[in-house]
């Protein structure tokens, strides 16, 4: 028989999934260093809570592994307990129970107070914006609203994250404010729709007056927009980014295909015509922003012709910045009702072809670049270069420019005037000025 640890519980938190995961793990670490719990994220500790991804296929057998992984590690007595939380056990809990039953409890996206009760904490209140952050010092995302109301036939997100719920403005700016009191420089605003803030606090979207608030915070220098969606997009802030200087030129827009029939089915509210003036309004709104989107190829139905539209599309826009991801057939969702027609490897064709074009694009743009001073912030050191960043990419995501760490010398979390050298398909190589 194995014998409990006597030692004092270290809490591992381990985070899954995307950046409003990333958001979620830090409050809760936020919570427990608050009641005096010693807590690690991604190290080694005797109590484990996995924050789980149930979004596509992909992300839910990852979380399903991690969770199998610490399930043996329980088994063989190296950790004492394991807890999972996040979307996959929102989504599966009465199948993850069955499935694996040596988790010790799981929760769901909206039970932080019970699962610190199960951890021997009391959910505080009190805290706003007190959060153990995870990424590098100079940038923390901010999650200005939770769920979302959209009706896309593929997306299984409201059915673990709920209706959307903005947060109050007031709120927002103290936690902004809490963050620059901690040396962050960049925030990251993100959300399931970031145009759809504050319709339901104060009956109009209110991502602009946010905006205004949040440049007012001393030691922010920079703030980005993240998952803004194309239909009734509030024009109005591209004023802000336009007048504002702390506001990143730059916007991250899923428009996840063109072609009017796949739109259609998708129930995007919208259509080729609409997008295409959309994206021209905003590049004459704000010239020289920078815009990311996210596509979707081998949805149910999507013929040779909706790919070839979406491909003549993607050269026509030429995106800055552009992600591609094979459809997911996900219970539950409206598109589940559809034949899931599209063979695999077909999927994965279109998702490398559409690539290859970005690619190319963004080989001809960073070309562009040489010559040209970039005002930029240093995230980290990597091997012999330090990695940084213009205002034109967001972490993890988008192009990175390396300056020789063997000639130079910058500090992490600093901006800094590089002059670009040279130029890859997704990689700067800057000099300091």
């Amino acid at each position: 028989m194995r014998t409990k640890t006597l030692k004092k519980h270290k809490i591992n938190v381990v985070t899954l999934g995307c950046s409003k995961n990333v958001y979620d793990s830090e409050v809760l670490m936020g919570q427990l260093r608050a009641n005096d719990k010693e807590v690690v994220h991604e190290e080694e500790g005797n109590v484990v809570v996995i924050n789980t991804c149930g979004f596509i296929a992909n992300a839910k057998q990852e979380s399903v592994n991690t969770i199998l992984e610490y399930v043996q590690k329980k088994e063989e007595g190296l950790v004492d307990k394991v807890f999972v939380t996040g979307c996959l056990s929102e989504r599966y809990k009465p199948d993850l129970q069955k499935e694996i039953p040596n988790v010790d409890e799981y929760f769901g996206t909206s039970e932080l107070p019970n699962l610190l009760k199960a951890l021997g904490a009391d959910y505080k209140h009190e805290l706003i914006g007190e959060r153990l952050t995870t990424t590098p010092k100079n940038y923390a995302y901010l999650k200005i609203a939770e769920g979302c109301d959209r009706p896309c036939s593929f997306c299984a997100i409201p059915l673990m994250r709920g209706k959307h719920k903005s947060k109050p403005i007031e709120e927002l700016v103290t936690e902004a404010e809490k963050l620059a009191s901690n040396g962050v420089k960049e925030l990251i605003l993100i959300a399931q729709d970031l145009t759809y803030y504050g319709l339901d606090l104060y009956k109009k979207r209110n991502l602009a007056e946010l905006l205004r608030q949040l440049v007012k915070v001393e030691g922010i220098e920079w703030i980005r927009l993240h998952y803004a969606f194309p239909t009734g997009f509030p024009m109005d802030v591209l004023e802000v980014m336009r007048e504002e200087p702390k506001i990143c030129n730059y916007l991250d827009i899923p428009l996840q295909h063109i072609s009017d029939s796949i739109l259609k089915s998708m129930r995007r509210g919208t259509t080729k015509e609409k997008t295409t003036q959309l994206l021209k309004d905003f590049r004459e709104a704000v010239p020289g922003m920078a815009i990311r989107t996210t596509l979707i190829v081998g949805y149910p139905g999507e013929t040779e012709a909706d790919f070839e539209t979406l491909k003549s599309w993607v050269e026509e826009m030429r995106f800055e910045r552009l992600g591609c991801f094979t459809y997911s057939h996900e219970e539950n969702t409206h598109a589940y009702n559809l034949v899931d027609d599209v063979p695999e490897e077909v999927k994965q064709e279109r998702a490398n072809t559409i690539m290859e074009i970005q690619s190319q694009i963004s080989w001809e743009l960073n070309q562009e670049k040489i010559g040209r001073t970039f005002r930029c912030i240093i995230d980290r050191k990597e091997g012999n270069y330090f990695v940084g960043r213009t205002e034109f990419d967001s972490p993890d995501v988008d192009n990175e420019v390396l300056v020789d760490a063997t000639k130079y010398y910058l500090k992490q979390g600093e901006f800094v005037d590089l002059k670009i050298a040279d130029a890859a398909d997704f990689d700067l190589y800057g000099e300091p000025v």
